[in-house]
């Protein structure tokens, strides 16, 4: 069997494990009205209202409001597929699109409102592009995305849960004072998860790749 027929029936190049998690996104539906598909949507069209609310009125109370609502849906959707049964595969890619959208909208907010560091975002934007870079090398080797690690939904929660409070942070009051030290705490634990999330994603991606390789040269 060649490594392409390997990939065709839904099994591992040359038999190896771990390749399970990529497949298994093959096995998801193709349904695209579903109700989870509908909150991902929802939480999507809310990145450039969140964006414009922080950079336009600077109204963080709403900016807040609009989080709280993407993090309640970020959880509602998974919780919905499994209940009713409608994982798909758009789900499956709507889902970790949203949650970097917010992810680097926030960010990229923050440093124009001296709110973070400027080094914090080149960190976890580099991240990014390097997870992008790896996407496509899975696309050329005939893999799907894989499936999101717990650690990147773990990175993913703390990191909105610190978004909120940097902004609650970012004064000269009691509030500030209290929100201060909790949101630096969240944020440094979520950015690291985040940071490793994505070097376990970038180590099974490349055990794929060289897994199939080594089946077609020995095919």
């Amino acid at each position: 069997m060649t490594a392409t027929d390997g990939r065709a029936g839904g099994m591992p190049p040359g038999g190896r494990a771990g390749a399970a998690t990529a497949a298994s996104r093959d096995d998801l539906g193709d349904r695209v009205l579903t109700l989870p598909n509908a909150l991902s949507v929802l939480r999507l069209l809310g990145v450039p209202v969140f964006l414009w609310l922080l950079l336009g009125p600077h109204a963080d109370g709403w900016a807040i409001v609009v989080l709280a609502v993407a993090g309640f849906t970020d959880w509602a959707d998974g919780k919905l597929a499994r209940a009713l049964g409608q994982s798909s595969r758009l789900g499956a890619l709507l889902d970790p699109a949203a949650d970097r959208l917010y992810i680097i909208a926030t960010l990229v907010a923050f440093v124009l409102r001296d709110v973070v560091p400027l080094w914090v975002v080149g960190v976890l934007v580099g991240r990014e592009v390097v997870l992008g870079g790896t996407l496509l090398a899975l696309h050329r080797a005939g893999w799907p995305p894989l499936q999101v690690h717990y650690l990147g939904k773990a990175a993913t929660f703390l990191l909105l849960y610190a978004f909120p409070l940097l902004l609650l942070a970012d004064g000269e009051n009691p509030v500030a004072a209290v929100a201060r030290p909790i949101a630096n705490a969240l944020t440094v634990w979520g950015g690291v998860l985040y940071l490793l999330a994505g070097v376990l994603y970038v180590v099974q991606a490349v055990g794929l790749i060289r897994g199939a390789r080594f089946a077609g040269g020995a095919s």
